[in-house]
């Protein structure tokens, strides 16, 4: 099986995805990405999956890029994380811009260093997706990565997301069935020591176990705790 470079921040996607693709018997490497966001407390949950599936992890610091994506909620902080609000119209203030490009850049750089066969993304392309998480985009970087690393990547060098046709629900209904340990992986993008239950990675997460009809076990920031943070 192939020698995979994994995106994993410690979220539920991207730690579902590490489990998913070990049980397929990849040898990963996991990465993590500091891009300045404030919710770096996620990176401690994709060092417990590395820890738990013994395989090894890097967290690469763009953090000086991060202080340069002003408007952002995740990286600036002038910018407050909202509460989610269902219907809202408008762009939201927590896309990172090129967020993805950025990690892929970074990920198939060290893929094309240690002749790696994959570099795997755990994007899900649902309605309130980023624009850089859909099956076009993963194609369309996968294009360009084949020409700027010719001669130098593994000759069978690709890109795999193998979460991007499914759900945030169908997400949990494969960890389930891998096992994966809900209570270390995080969400929440405003930080702290328990994740707020408001946001809006909070309320999809919350509703991905409503609808796959699992219990989630997250316990959540009271409103109280919400003013100490």
């Amino acid at each position: 099986m192939p020698k995979t470079v994994a995106i994993v921040s410690g979220g539920l996607d991207s730690v579902t995805m590490a489990h998913h693709l070990h049980e397929q018997g990849h040898t990963l490497h996991l990465l993590s990405v500091n891009y300045g966001q404030r919710h770096l407390i996620e990176h401690e949950f994709a060092a417990k999956a590395a820890r738990r599936l013994g395989v090894p992890h890097d967290v690469v610091d763009l953090s000086l890029v991060g202080r340069l994506l002003s408007g952002s909620s995740l990286t600036d902080p002038s910018v407050d994380v909202p509460d989610h609000r269902t219907g809202a119209s408008g762009g939201s203030p927590n896309v990172v811009p090129n967020r993805n490009a950025l990690l892929l850049s970074v990920a198939f750089a060290v893929a094309v260093a240690q002749k790696a066969e994959a570099v795997a993304v755990g994007v899900v392309d649902d309605l309130q997706a980023a624009p850089d998480s859909n099956a076009t985009f993963i194609d369309s970087f996968l294009a360009m990565e084949r020409i700027a690393t010719r001669g130098y990547a593994h000759p069978d060098l690709t890109l795999t997301a193998p979460l991007v046709t499914l759900r945030k629900s169908d997400v949990v209904s494969l960890g389930e069935k891998l096992g994966v340990p809900w209570t270390e992986t995080w969400s929440c993008f405003r930080g702290g020591a328990r994740q707020c239950g408001r946001c809006a990675a909070c309320r999809e997460r919350q509703e991905a176990f409503r609808d796959a009809g699992v219990s989630d076990p997250t316990t959540y920031r009271t409103s109280d705790e919400q003013e100490l943070t």
